[in-house]
């Protein structure tokens, strides 16, 4: 049985072959080509792809990134279908679901989203509880510069932790619209949003969501 993970992977290519090299995406100032070699690069260049969180690689980063873009689009999608090599800990089931199953869900809709006849997609409850999973570990990683206290709530009343301090944002949605605001989608996110007027102001408007 296919993880969620690759159920996600194979829907991303399958968008992204649909949409072409040139639609929007939510990913400020990338087209579906950039993300695509985002996705590649991360898979198949480690030595590049810490360069998404260690600033003094950035440079080799956008070098590798610049690479990738310039390759036929059809390769690139071709590329994410297969999955990373055999080398690469993302080929191993555990750390392919662990580590990917948010990855190819936010770029996912990334990619559906940024369309304008998008509609909600129907998520089975085990796939909610999955990403409810990951995202209560990494609450406080994409919370961490937000400008007030941040907590995520879902509709049965479990609450995960962004950022503690006063005012409290409570954000209210089910896991995938939760992962979506927290990993910087706000904008794009079905959520309802409770507590101090400015606060909430500030959160809509804040960069410092995500990593």
């Amino acid at each position: 049985m296919s993880t969620h993970a690759k159920r996600e992977r194979l829907l991303l290519a399958d968008l992204l072959e649909t949409a072409g090299p040139d639609a929007p995406t939510l990913c400020e100032g990338w087209t579906t080509r950039d993300l695509a070699a985002h996705v590649v690069v991360r898979e198949r260049r480690p030595d590049a792809a810490g360069g998404i969180l260690i600033k003094q690689l950035a440079p080799r980063l956008d070098r590798v990134m610049a690479e990738y873009t310039d390759k036929p689009y059809e390769e690139l999608i071709q590329l994410i279908r297969t999955g990373p090599p055999r080398f690469s800990p993302f080929s191993l089931k555990p750390v392919d679901e662990m580590s990917n199953i948010i990855e190819f869900y936010v770029h996912t809709e990334d990619v559906r989203r940024a369309q304008p006849d998008w509609s909600p997609r129907e998520l089975d409850p085990v796939f909610q509880d999955a990403l409810w999973s990951r995202l209560e570990r990494t609450a406080r990683l994409m919370g961490r510069g937000v400008p007030t206290g941040l907590v995520l709530r879902r509709p049965d009343g479990q609450t995960a932790v962004a950022q503690r301090g006063t005012p409290v944002v409570t954000v209210t949605g089910e896991p995938s619209e939760l992962v979506l605001f927290s990993y910087g989608r706000q904008s794009a996110a079905k959520v309802d949003l409770d507590g101090d007027e400015n606060a909430i102001a500030k959160l809509h408007e804040t960069k410092q969501l995500g990593i």
